[in-house]
């Protein structure tokens, strides 16, 4: 089992300082984002874990600067479910930090009971796609200031199954969870290739990543028999900490290996869906994004 296991493991190592460096790592507490932001701390980078749940972003801090010894990171609060937290959480970080390199949204919620964000839109595309396009944009202007920095978004191998429905974006006619999941992990994909086409003049690199099967909380919402069978084949899921490799890898190979607007998993360029390539829906979604959040981002 443990040789099947490896399989799926990128061999792949960077021994790349990113001392001076800032990093915002979403959802950062738990799972592949604290992974990750213990790896770019290790590398001296100061880290943001931008949480939800403060108690749980502070208890993150401690075990990493437990483990990681000089770590600079810091916790602070926002609810991608919520714009005003958004907004909030910008308006800090412009007053607290000078530059911004990378922006990792990390964050996500999977495939849960029908919900609502506090500005009414459902919750999976709310959170993963609208709530990380909105930090994106508030943010972009000390990006820009930063550069060369990146833009780092986690979507998912369910992006394959997903079909932006333009005509249904808040899944009231017909709600499905993992349908929901797979649309907001889509929509991920097509943010980040637009993003790229708008933002390389200025400096400001985008990637898309696929962390593979990962063992973490994210699965808190799935049925019984399913939580059973993952558990079955626990052995065979990638760990956080390997769950990061490619989001780390994103981070700091450099940028001449890399193709902006790209979409990456196991620490190598790959190929999307033939949806998360349709540059005219890239560009449906970004306009219908920008208009239910009430935005201009030409």
């Amino acid at each position: 089992m443990q040789a099947v296991r490896s399989l799926f493991i990128p061999k792949w190592s960077s021994d790349v300082s990113l001392e001076g460096k800032t990093a915002i790592i979403t959802g950062a507490n738990v799972g592949i984002g604290k992974e990750t932001a213990k790896d770019l701390a290790g590398r001296g980078a100061r880290v943001i874990l931008a949480c939800r749940d403060m108690a749980k972003g502070e208890q993150a801090v401690c075990d990493i600067m437990r483990e990681v010894a000089g770590a600079k990171v810091v916790a602070k609060q926002l609810d991608l479910a919520d714009t005003k937290s958004i907004c909030q959480f910008a308006e800090n970080i412009y007053n607290t930090e000078k530059t911004l390199h990378y922006l990792i949204n990390n964050a996500g919620v999977a495939m849960c009971p029908y919900d609502t964000t506090v500005d009414g839109y459902e919750m999976q595309f709310g959170v993963n796609h609208l709530g990380h396009f909105f930090l994106t944009f508030l943010l972009l202007d000390l990006l820009k200031h930063s550069a060369p920095s990146r833009v780092i978004n986690l979507s998912s191998v369910a992006h394959n199954m997903g079909k932006i429905q333009f005509d249904d974006l808040s899944g009231e006619n017909n709600y499905h969870p993992v349908k929901a999941y797979a649309q907001s992990k889509l929509a991920n994909v097509l943010f980040t290739r637009e993003l790229a086409k708008r933002t390389e003049a200025l400096g400001v690199m985008a990637y898309s990543v696929d962390p593979g099967t990962v063992n973490t909380e994210i699965t808190r919402h799935l049925r019984r028999p399913l939580v059973g069978i993952l558990k079955t084949f626990s052995s065979l899921l990638k760990t956080p900490a390997e769950g990061a490799y490619t989001t780390i890898y994103c981070t700091v190979t450099p940028e001449n290996q890399l193709l902006t607007g790209g979409y990456y998993k196991d620490c190598a360029s790959a190929e999307s869906s033939r949806a998360g390539q349709d540059d005219g829906t890239a560009l449906k979604l970004w306009a219908v994004s920008c208009h239910l959040l009430g935005i201009c981002w030409i």
